[in-house]
């Protein structure tokens, strides 16, 4: 696989193993850009930017229309590199890909008016949004493809040039991307390079990026914010989560678990967004226990090719190892571990889906975000309580409310502290609408005009006309 630079699929000097997490062992290489290559690759999206910037936006929009088209035809080919580097089941990886071409699709139909605030005999003032420049986009391992797609797709239309740089532990299907995009796109307006950690601080920290977008880790959030401020680079951070669904006594148990289950466990629990912290009132705790329980029981685990598996294993080797780490001390901390589910005979990463009970707000497990298949269930009698409960973390993604009456929900769902509520769901995330973290879990917002103007310098123009 090869890196996408001025317009050419290219290699370089020394390259690194990609994993299966399935079965914990290297199936592919990926160059490891070198400073110099990053240096070339971001004079010619300085260069690609000039004529970028001023081609027309009916131009722009064709381009992005063209690449949701191209990405669609190969959704088949990513999918299953994304199954294979994600380790999530081939369906799922598949409707990644679907996704982000849906993505591009709904982003080149976004309008960048022209804001007139005065137009008279005297003067015209009107306010104009300009591209920023040469762009980074820096991307996670849980959802490779589709968060360097809502990356690019607005960046592009804005009129800047991007180089987006994708986790190293999931590179390919970014790196394919670029090599099936290549020929739709001006060279050098889209560069993809693949790398570790040190590439990403060496991206952030380059004097020609105007702007960072980072999906990532808080700490990864709070070094790119560091880097960035010595430049007075512009910053979108979307970070970490720990989602709380909050279920209230009026629940039709059996009617919700469906829900609340691939709330919490998609992707064997490595969604951002996932419900992480599960709050049920005491009268409904343990019917809704009882049938998540259920739903677990007979949930398929396995490779993602395999025909009707349902969860794939961890994804990296470090966060498998944090997960088993977190158990141990959750065990120590008097959690109790329930749920089986049948792991197969593999030495991948693969773990169980449980629920853990018998734990406090103040335990790891209930205060960290632990970003794999453990969720605790806590208890509550008041809402005024459990509201509290639920604000009382550094983290603001989102959350959910759960009850027999929306209104009721919804109500309390406003009470939520989180950039996303939602109300008898979880995880619908739409091109429709902004995604933003409230505290340590993320500034600035991705997706729909808010997203798209993030990508925009505002400018005034004040005309005299006398």
């Amino acid at each position: 696989m090869k890196m996408l630079i001025g317009g050419q699929m290219v290699g370089a000097g020394e390259a690194y193993d990609v994993v299966d997490p399935a079965s914990g062992e290297a199936f592919d290489k990926a160059p490891e850009c070198s400073q110099a290559q990053l240096d070339q690759a971001i004079e010619v999206a300085t260069r690609a930017f000039q004529s970028w910037s001023r081609t027309d936006i009916t131009e722009r929009r064709r381009v992005l229309v063209a690449c949701a088209e191209r990405v669609r035809a190969h959704a088949e080919e990513l999918g299953r590199l994304i199954c294979r580097e994600v380790g999530r089941p081939l369906p799922g990886s598949i409707g990644e890909v679907m996704g982000s071409a849906r993505w591009f699709e709904h982003t080149a139909g976004i309008e960048l008016p022209v804001e007139v605030l005065r137009d008279d005999d005297d003067m015209r003032v009107s306010v104009h949004r300009r591209p920023l420049g040469v762009v980074a986009g820096i991307a996670p391992w849980n959802y490779p493809l589709i968060s360097a797609v809502w990356k690019i797709a607005p960046a592009l239309l804005a009129g800047n040039a991007i180089v987006i740089k994708p986790s190293p532990f999931t590179p390919l299907s970014t790196l394919r991307l670029g090599a099936i995009l290549r020929d739709l796109i001006p060279e050098g307006v889209l560069t993809i390079v693949s790398g570790g950690d040190g590439l990403g601080r060496a991206l952030a920290a380059h004097p020609e990026i105007r702007k960072v977008s980072l999906t990532g880790s808080v700490e990864a959030g709070k070094s790119v914010a560091r880097t960035s401020a010595d430049d007075l680079k512009r910053i979108t951070l979307e970070l970490g989560g720990n989602d709380a669904a909050i279920v209230l006594d009026d629940v039709d148990p059996q009617a919700i678990a469906e829900k609340l289950f691939w709330g919490g466990f998609q992707n064997s629990g490595q969604v951002c967004s996932a419900i992480k912290r599960l709050y049920v009132h005491e009268k409904a705790f343990e019917p809704v226990k009882s049938a998540l329980l259920e739903r677990i029981a007979r949930t398929r685990i396995g490779s993602g090719f395999d025909e009707g598996v349902e969860l794939g294993p961890v994804t990296t080797a470090p966060q498998f190892e944090r997960l088993q780490e977190l158990t141990e001390d959750t065990r120590k901390a008097g959690g109790k571990m329930h749920g089986e589910s049948s792991l197969p005979n593999a030495a991948g990463y693969f773990m169980a889906p449980r629920l853990v009970t018998d734990l406090s707000d103040n335990d790891r497990l209930v205060a960290e975000e632990q970003f794999g298949p453990l969720l605790p269930i806590l208890p509550f009698k008041d809402e005024a309580d459990v509201i509290e409960r639920a604000n009382a973390t550094k983290f603001g993604l989102s959350g959910s409310v759960w009850s027999g009456r929306v209104d009721r929900a919804a109500a309390l769902a406003a009470e939520l502290d989180c950039g996303t509520a939602w109300v008898n769901q979880h995880l619908t995330i739409l091109p429709i609408s902004p995604v933003c973290g409230h505290k340590w879990s993320g500034i600035g917002v991705e997706n729909g005009p808010w997203g798209l103007a993030a990508y925009t310098d505002i400018q005034t123009i004040s005309v005299a006309k006398a």
